[in-house]
């Protein structure tokens, strides 16, 4: 059969791939062909056969975003919970007295897959990269969305333990932390046997402090064995931090050196607490140039992190240093635009200037610096032979409106909003802002139910046996 080719006709604005300049670059009026087999063309007065036309004139189209850290498992059930909440004395962090607690039974798993890979997808993502336990429908809903996906089972040795409000403790059960491998390595394998072509598998020890030296060791020898990708929570938080720190003595970068794991296969999921971080007791200034020099990427999430008071220091310092980073969302929102706006704000207000990280910058973060995280040069870019991974962008929309820099508008103003339609391989995803293959309005119905039941779970689950008024307090008192 022969490829359908598409031919975005005069394009008001493109963002494309200046190969020489290694940059992207706006062009004006622009005609792009593309199909299944990749993006045929870029430039000005396409002349071949166009079997499908879309006019351009309002249009902006751009390179598709990639999502190198989120989470489908459980985080769309925990919307509207615990952002007010945290453990003081784990310098405020939920995660771990709070958002341990919340999980989406095996009814809801799909409905919360599905709703991420829909939010993402309206908010221009084409690839991302989904760390969960894996459920009955996680590989077919990642295949039928139609995204280009990266599929990482968690596994580790240790589970979190909170002693009251006061002091985080670890249960270790190796055995089934072993076994937990041996389910994702069968799973990853699986992964990357489908036969659409979009689906792989990653290496993911769930977290660098719930996991053995021996476990992450073989585990990266077996990634680098099967050539995948590898990512890890590290250096997300300051409790985790001081930990390794009682443990090793060594920060997380230094940690994962001494037992040969950095390198450029490796994704560090958030990475925030290095030696340079002002909430950290070292003076040293090491972390960064051990990234760099190993080529390891970053994976930054600033809005859930944001929310506890966290931030990298900063975007802008991580790249001025060599350090390649992508961006993820993590948690709730599902939205790469948001995700990338908050970027640009902490980053600013970490690096005390307007000029430590710049839109253009940013852009690059959220296309080029996730491909390269994932070992790709033919995604995150408008170019002949890169995959048809494509976003066009409603100029029209008000919230784009009055135009001198699209992109600003896009991140600044509009985000998901101005979105109108996402391609992957060449075929759309999104349509009209309508999600092509999943029954998102359907998923979403299913959460309220679902996070009811995870509420009640919760309850009967806390150590403490808190109520919901009192361990998700509503953010406003209820009427007399």
């Amino acid at each position: 059969m022969t490829d359908t080719i598409k031919v975005v006709r005069k394009a008001a604005w493109a963002v494309t791939w200046d190969e020489v300049a290694s940059q992207h670059v706006y062009m004006r009026d622009a005609d792009i062909a593309f199909s299944a087999s990749g993006i045929l063309y870029v430039g000005p007065a396409y002349e071949g056969r166009a079997d499908e036309e879309i006019a351009g004139a309002g249009v902006m189209a751009m390179p598709g975003l990639v999502n190198i850290h989120c989470h489908s498992g459980d985080e769309p059930v925990a919307k509207g919970l615990f952002e007010d909440v945290g453990t003081a004395v784990l310098w405020g962090n939920a995660l771990y007295e709070y958002s341990a607690l919340i999980d989406a039974d095996a009814d809801a798993k799909a409905a919360c897959q599905t709703v991420m890979l829909s939010d993402l997808m309206r908010s221009g993502v084409t690839t991302l990269l989904d760390i969960a336990s894996p459920s009955p429908k996680w590989l077919s809903l990642a295949a039928e969305s139609g995204l280009r996906a990266y599929l990482a089972p968690g596994f580790r040795e240790a589970q979190w333990r909170m002693a009251g409000s006061h002091k985080l403790d670890f249960d270790w059960n190796t055995a089934q932390g072993r076994e937990r491998y041996a389910e994702a390595l069968a799973f990853v394998d699986e992964a990357r046997a489908h036969p659409s072509g979009r689906i792989d598998g990653v290496i993911a020890p769930s977290q660098i402090e719930t996991c053995s030296e021996e476990l992450i060791q073989d585990a990266v020898a077996e990634a680098r064995r099967r050539g995948m990708r590898i990512t890890i929570h590290a250096a997300q938080t300051m409790a985790e931090h001081e930990e390794l720190l009682r443990r090793t003595g060594e920060t997380a970068p230094a940690f994962l050196e001494r037992l040969g794991v950095l390198g450029p296969d490796l994704i560090l999921g958030h990475c925030i607490f290095l030696d340079h971080h002002s909430w950290t007791r070292q003076r040293s200034r090491d972390d960064l140039a051990r990234l760099a020099a190993s080529g390891t990427s970053v994976a930054h999430c600033p809005v859930t992190f944001a929310r506890s008071g966290m931030t990298l220091e900063s975007l802008g310092a991580y790249r001025r240093a060599g350090v390649n980073v992508g961006l993820g969302t993590d948690s709730y929102p599902f939205n790469m635009l948001e995700e990338m706006r908050e970027a640009l704000i902490c980053s600013r207000i970490a690096g005390r200037s307007v000029f430590d990280l710049d839109t253009g910058s940013l852009f690059s973060v959220a296309t080029t610096g996730g491909a390269k995280a994932l070992g790709r040069d033919d995604i995150g870019r408008l170019a002949v032979g890169a995959k048809a991974d494509v976003a066009l962008v409603d100029l029209n929309h008000p919230a784009m409106q009055p135009i001198h820099d699209p992109l600003r508008n896009l991140v600044h103003c509009a985000a998901e909003r101005a979105v109108r339609d996402v391609y992957v391989d060449g075929q759309a995803v999104l349509k009209d802002r309508r999600v092509v293959n999943l029954d998102y309005d359907g998923a979403v119905r299913e959460l309220q139910d679902a996070q009811k039941r995870a509420c009640r779970r919760a309850e009967q689950d806390d150590p403490q046996g808190r109520p919901l008024s009192v361990l998700a307090p509503y953010s406003l008192p209820l009427a007399r």
